[in-house]
């Protein structure tokens, strides 16, 4: 039963003087289960109401020290009969599971040493899983941890550590400071025997931790995330009046994590692919420094002040996206972070706000009823949209009054609850603009407009013209089409009358040339056919971005042919020189447009232009020899990133695998080297003894799912058979684990192979969904949905699917996914 709008503001308007001790016992952790000890203390208005907790054992309840036989039904523990007006004692104990599916207190054994981590990651509906709570983001409390480990394990929480003491046996009991009040999924636990490297900073402590196993990666990476981690938080003190409200500050690279990572209050969680194993690049780094930056601004923005009801999720992620980009750059020096945004993550934001799931970036509560429907809507419209409409109105206000606007924000709700209401006022009182017009059209309304370049005429001036319904404040750029030096830029407003660009008829007309705001460009012809021919030797990687985000939702559209669009690919990817939009073109290629837009009996031909491309890059690096140096290194493994993803060559590879190196120098390092052997058993080049011998010499955890992954993309029937079955028999698979072997299975180029196991897929899905929690159902329908074109029998069943009863989230995914295959058929509204 998901908790619904109507519960939570009801419980809401009742309770008062929250505050939680919790005692967790995670010693014995082989019988499956942990014990948990909560005393909640509160003030009620009403005599009844519930607590959650989902699937413990030997439930005990006390009220006021006085035992009660426990109300509950696996998932509420009803509470009737309270005393009114005066403090009340809730006392719960259980024995609770632990999970494998990142949803709870996470279990997990590396298989590198045998070593065990137990790892709480909370969230929506999920810190009932761990301890009995009142699980909404309005019922903010302080929060008093103790944990019960092993010794030998170091265990973190949200708190500092204020004590340590031995427990009996061979257990200790780790004890934490009470938290201000915080949002209760927004607790934490880590415990186990982490590699640690900490470090003092404006008088609080620090730290980072990781698995023993990626020991030497986290010294390796040391420097590099202390200086991030502190520059990001020097930054954030300057750019906001309200300091850092929490007592130490922990990140940790842990196992099975469900989120890129998880902005828990004094103790951060990263998935730990976060830490590369053997080599950390460039593109990496950069990459992650925008996580962590994201991560930090949750400080302020989610866990300072929280949300009201799900409506809101915007109020955390919108700032968080655009705050991660915005002060990895300004803050810890990654120039060009926004390369990344503009081609990787924008271009999702469009294809979002065209399904029937679209939603505006800030709904009206009751548009999110439950909590089921609030998980679906962490989506490229909460993140990436979100992030651009921020973007945008930064540009139309002007960072001052924004940031006068966020502080007076800040400030007043500290500690507590807000809404899109109370951000905008602040805003308002700090800006002469009408910002309340302005959030009901760009958060409120749905969709986005089109920026369109018109010529009237030959030679005459161009005109800049809007479809739709928001004020855009945005760069606009001229460019000499046969050099493409810059010959003019402007700051322009546009509304409902046209721009005229007076004297730039003979140039090149780039709308919104560093992304300033999110609209659909169409440039005029001429324009067009210049980028088309030119679009590499554009000087500026973030406006080659801007455009490459066009060619992109041009051809999901349907407005430019996929034979065109392979074309751009052909001639501009091997001189790129920028890697994060290198990745991003590979990327979108790969998973989205041959999947959505080449059929199937064309999807080899379509990899192929892809990996002629990453050759030819290659090509002209070696042939530049050392003069690119470090930048050169990263292009080089970017390309062979995408040439190990996309070539027909066993030979190439197999002397790749032989060497431990490419030709070019590269080397092989772990993830590497497994794409390769996943490519090679897609190709029947590489058999089960093959990837045996990989695995033995690579005994970890993303050994053991890359050799998943690569048994299951072998092209064989039986090899489908097997992965789908130690996929979907198993109910205690890990997150991970399904996610490798299903994902493994599909290739485009195996679409004829794949024809039954694409209609087991849509046959089981919502039963495998169903069984486990939110996150696993995601996983299901968003991560492992098959990576292939879809007959019209195929989506004829999907579309069957869709009439019956599915979970919330994958109903979400699987219609996500129809209305892709379908996109261009019809014009998004406004």
């Amino acid at each position: 039963m998901s908790l619904t709008l109507e519960e939570a503001r009801s419980r809401a308007a009742a309770l008062s003087d929250l505050s939680y001790a919790v005692d967790l016992d995670l010693t014995g952790w082989e019988a499956g289960t942990f014990g948990v000890d909560t005393t909640v203390r509160l003030r009620t208005a009403s005599p009844d109401t519930f607590l959650e907790l989902t699937a413990a054992q030997d439930v005990t309840v006390t009220v006021d020290g006085v035992a009660r036989e426990p109300a509950y039904d696996g998932r509420r523990i009803t509470l009737a009969g309270l005393p009114t007006g005066v403090p009340v004692e809730v006392r719960v104990t259980a024995r609770v599971p632990y999970v494998s599916d990142g949803d709870g207190m996470h279990l997990a054994t590396d298989p590198a040493d045998g070593a065990t981590y137990a790892s709480a990651y909370l969230g929506m509906d999920v810190t009932q899983r761990v301890l009995p709570c009142f699980d909404q983001v309005d019922l903010k409390a302080p929060v008093s941890m103790s944990v019960t480990a092993e010794a030998g394990w170091t265990v973190l929480a949200n708190g500092r550590l204020e004590e340590r003491e031995e427990a009996g046996g061979t257990a200790v009991r780790w004890c934490f400071a009470t938290t201000p009040p915080v949002p209760l999924d927004q607790l934490v636990v880590c415990a186990g025997p982490w590699h640690s490297v900490t470090w003092e900073h404006a008088g609080l402590p620090f730290g980072w931790h990781a698995r023993a196993s990626l020991a030497a990666d986290l010294d390796r990476d040391a420097a590099e995330l202390v200086a991030t981690t502190t520059a990001c938080f020097d930054h954030y003190a300057g750019l906001f009046a309200e300091p850092y409200a929490f007592d130490s500050y922990d990140q940790v690279f842990v196992p099975g994590q469900n989120w890129g990572a998880l902005e828990t209050p004094g103790c951060v969680t990263y998935r730990d692919e976060l830490l590369p194993r053997g080599r950390t690049t460039a593109r990496a780094t950069a990459q992650r420094a925008t996580v962590i930056a994201h991560e930090m601004a949750h400080m302020w923005f989610g866990n300072l002040v929280t949300m009201r009801w799900w409506e809101d999720t915007w109020l955390n992620e919108s700032f968080a996206d655009y705050l991660g980009y915005r002060v990895a750059e300004a803050g810890a020096g990654f120039a060009g972070a926004l390369v990344a945004h503009e081609a990787g993550r924008k271009p999702a934001a469009y294809d979002a706000d065209q399904r029937r799931s679209r939603h505006p970036v800030a709904p009206l509560a009751e548009d999110v009823p439950d909590v089921d429907s609030a998980f679906a809507n962490f989506d490229a419209l909460s993140y990436a949209k979100g992030n651009s409409c921020l973007r945008q109105l930064v540009t139309w206000l002007g960072d001052e009054d924004f940031l006068s606007g966020v502080d007076a924000h800040l400030t007043r709700h500290r500690f507590g609850n807000a809404s899109l209401a109370d951000l905008v006022a602040s805003l308002d009182e700090a800006s002469p603009r009408d910002v309340r017009g302005w959030a009901e059209r760009w958060l409120r309304t749905p969709g986005f407009d089109t920026v369109l370049v018109e010529r009237p005429e030959e030679g005459g001036d161009p005109l800049l013209r809007r479809e739709g319904v928001r004020p855009h404040r945005l760069r606009v750029t001229a460019y000499d089409e046969h050099t493409w030096a810059e010959v003019a830029t402007r700051l322009v407003d546009l509304e409902d009358d046209p721009v005229r660009l007076e004297g730039w008829g003979a140039h090149v007309v780039v709308p919104n040339a560093h992304g300033e705001t999110f609209a659909r460009l169409r440039l005029d012809a001429r324009s067009w056919d210049a980028v088309a021919a030119g679009l590499g030797s554009l000087p500026d990687p973030l406006t080659r971005a801007v455009l490459w985000a066009t060619a992109f939702e041009r051809v999901q559209a349907r407005d430019l042919p996929v034979d065109d669009y392979l074309a751009l690919v052909a001639r501009h990817l091997p001189v790129e020189r920028d890697v994060a939009l290198v990745q991003a073109v590979l990327r979108r290629t790969l998973d989205t447009v041959v999947v959505r837009s080449v059929p199937p009996a064309r999807a080899a031909e379509a990899v192929e232009t892809v990996a002629a491309a990453c050759r030819a890059g290659l090509d002209a690096l070696a042939q530049g020899g050392a003069s690119d140096g470090a930048a050169g290194l990263e292009r080089a493994i970017v390309l062979t990133e995408g040439l190990a993803a996309t070539s027909h060559d066993p030979g190439l590879l197999r002397a790749w695998l032989d060497a431990g190196r490419t030709a070019q120098g590269v080397e092989l390092d772990p993830a590497l080297r497994w794409s390769v052997v996943g490519r090679l058993a897609a190709l029947g080049a590489a058999d089960a003894a093959l990837v045996a011998a990989e695995r033995r010499a690579d005994p970890s955890v993303a050994g053991e799912l890359g050799a998943a992954a690569a048994l299951a993309a072998r092209p064989t029937a039986e090899a489908k058979a097997e992965a789908w079955a130690a996929a979907a028999d198993d109910d205690r698979v890990s997150n991970r684990m399904f996610e490798a072997l299903v994902g493994g299975m599909w290739s485009p180029e195996q679409a004829d192979l794949l024809a039954p196991w694409v209609s087991r897929y849509l046959e089981q899905g919502p039963l495998l969904a169903a069984r486990r929690g939110q996150a696993f159902g995601a996983v299901v329908g968003l991560r492992s949905f098959p990576r292939v074109a879809l007959s019209p029998a195929q989506v004829q069943q999907l579309e069957t699917a869709l009439t019956g009863s599915l979970p919330t989230v994958l109903r979400r995914h699987w219609e996500d996914r129809l209305d892709d295959l379908r996109a261009g058929t019809e014009a998004p509204s406004t």
